[in-house]
């Protein structure tokens, strides 16, 4: 049951993340998933490196978010967002 939870708040994480970076139009609703579960990955990790804690599901869900954010943006560095 959790799997499928981290699906649909990964996908509503890419997607809000994808509209924050202006590439709704070119991803997916897959892409939307990978992108928020990955960033969600890459949030965490990175709040952890600079000593942020998450407090509660907002704090969570946020850094998430900025994570998600951050991963368009190094697609988009390396080429495959415009």
């Amino acid at each position: 049951m959790s799997f499928i939870i981290a699906i649909i708040i990964g996908g509503i994480i890419g997607w809000l993340a994808s509209m924050v970076m202006k590439t709704n139009a070119q991803m997916g609703i897959i892409a939307n998933i990978v992108v928020g579960i990955v960033g969600s990955v890459l949030g965490h990790w990175m709040a952890g490196a600079l000593g942020i804690a998450a407090f509660g599901s907002i704090g969570s869900f946020i850094i998430s978010l900025v994570g998600a954010v951050i991963l368009i943006a190094i697609l988009r560095a390396v080429g495959l967002f415009k």
